[in-house]
């Protein structure tokens, strides 16, 4: 009979901190840690929590639970998510609670703060650069972290206004003729901004704001021919620029201005032509005082099936790269044989003439 695998038990003492805000609703964040940790059995009584299995595997849940207790104590508001990401910066060598960045706002009770690496080193960027590219997949928190900096900046009086913009257009839809004024017209294509602001701010002060000028969300087509100065600019779904919208938008730039400009490279819904997003990244990539901030699917923030779906779909697009590759390269090598032999793959396929 083999001998058992030797197993080890360590007793966490939660002291600080409520067990429900650590533990999550329904005991949420406890079932997370267990699925991080299959190997481990978790037992909670009062404020311990046991960890018994082998001694590696509980030695890297225990790093995970002393982790989460950490920020728990900080006045991090933690989720499902949270506790993968978390486990993910500990495989990385790094500790959550440190690599995580400092709080941005704090409204209506909830904190807003970057909540993985990826995200630091971007919120990071903006600090430091007047132009920062925030590129990636869907649920990234590219322009949700984009735009509570910019709240931030205007509360710190570092700017005196705020301007939000994307372009109009449709993903992938025809909605056809908008009834309404024009506002009306574009007010859909802008929902997803005004959502965000009225969350960072108070709602009865963002319509004052907005009449005033100081909090300004408007299409991409209102921008040209302004300068804008001592402003902060937010340009969302890039992607869906054209290269001469994207040349006109970055040549707004006045004194004392930042821009974010923010994106999903894979999510183009232009009805042709290429996209700016992508030009972008090869023209001004070595231009001092830009920044090209790519998140992953590790940045992922919102339901931890979406950095799935987010890797399911890039693994596709391989695919089909490599597969168009592969029948280039047979297209190509089989007209070199054709010219070899001296035809060409009309000569092979001549048109009928008359008889």
């Amino acid at each position: 009979m083999a001998d058992e695998a030797p197993t080890t038990t360590v007793t966490i003492t939660a002291d600080g901190v409520a067990m429900v805000q650590l533990l999550g609703p329904q005991d949420r964040l406890l079932r997370m840690v267990e699925k991080e940790h299959p190997d481990v059995d978790v037992l909670v009584r009062g404020n311990e929590i046991t960890l018994t299995g082998e001694p590696g595997v509980v030695r890297q849940a225990q790093a995970l639970v002393d982790e989460l207790l950490e920020m728990t104590r900080n006045g991090h508001d933690l989720g499902p998510s949270d506790v993968a990401t978390s486990n993910r910066v500990l495989a990385q060598g790094e500790r959550p609670s440190s690599a995580f960045g400092e709080a941005i706002l704090q409204t209506r009770g909830k904190v807003i703060r970057p909540k993985t690496i990826g995200q630091r080193d971007y919120v990071d960027a903006i600090d430091q650069n007047t132009i920062v590219f925030g590129i990636g997949p869907a649920g990234t928190g590219k322009t949700y972290l984009a735009m509570a900096k910019a709240v931030q900046a205007l509360q710190r009086r570092e700017v005196s206004r705020i301007i939000l913009t994307r372009p109009a257009v449709e993903a992938g839809e025809r909605l056809g003729f908008l009834p309404g004024t024009l506002t009306d017209k574009i007010d859909p294509y802008l929902r997803p901004l005004y959502d965000a602001i009225n969350e960072m701010m108070d709602p009865e002060a963002v319509p004052k704001l907005m009449a005033s000028g100081t909090i300004e969300v408007a299409p991409l087509a209102y921008m040209r021919g302004r300068t804008l100065n001592d402003s902060f600019i937010v340009l969302d779904e890039a992607q869906n620029t054209t290269p001469e919208q994207m040349k006109m938008f970055l040549t707004r730039l006045g004194f004392g201005t930042k821009m974010v400009v923010t994106g999903d490279a894979t999510q183009v819904d232009l009805p042709g032509g290429t996209s700016g997003l992508r030009v972008v990244d090869r023209i001004l990539h070595d231009v001092e005082d830009i920044h090209f901030s790519h998140l992953t699917s590790d940045d992922v923030v919102r339901h931890t099936l979406v950095g799935r779906i987010v890797d399911a779909y890039s693994a596709y697009d391989e695919k089909r790269a490599a597969h168009r590759a592969e029948l280039d390269e047979a297209r190509e090598f089989a007209n070199r044989a054709e010219r070899r032999r001296g035809m060409t793959p009309r000569d092979r396929n001549p048109k009928r003439g008359r008889a």
